[in-house]
């Protein structure tokens, strides 16, 4: 007969071993994506409406067609400044992880 090697399948105790980290890295994760989300979200819409109104209409006196172009370039350029904040972010934050998990 074949002989087949006994292999535990045993709950363990422990961090899992697919290399995910602790529950305390997932919800730093999921704390900064939450974060940069509702700021992608409120950031350039603010931005467009406060630009056009306050700065390019009543302080710059464009017209209401002119506003419209110059708001929509704030609110592109905001977005691209939060991508790339996220971006750092999560480049820091993966280098820390990878420096605390060298550690241990």
């Amino acid at each position: 007969m074949e002989n087949y090697d006994k292999t535990d399948f045993s709950p363990r105790s422990g961090p899992a071993g697919d290399g995910r980290g602790n529950d305390g890295s997932l919800l730093s994760v999921l704390k900064t994506l939450l974060f940069f989300t509702i700021l992608m979200i409120t950031l350039p819409i603010g931005l467009y409406f406060t630009s056009k109104a306050y700065l390019f209409e009543a302080s710059l006196g464009y017209s209401s067609n002119d506003s419209y172009f110059y708001a929509a370039i704030v609110a592109v350029i905001a977005v691209h400044v939060v991508l790339a904040l996220f971006v750092y972010a999560a480049w820091n934050e993966g280098s820390r992880q990878s420096r605390e998990g060298k550690q241990d």
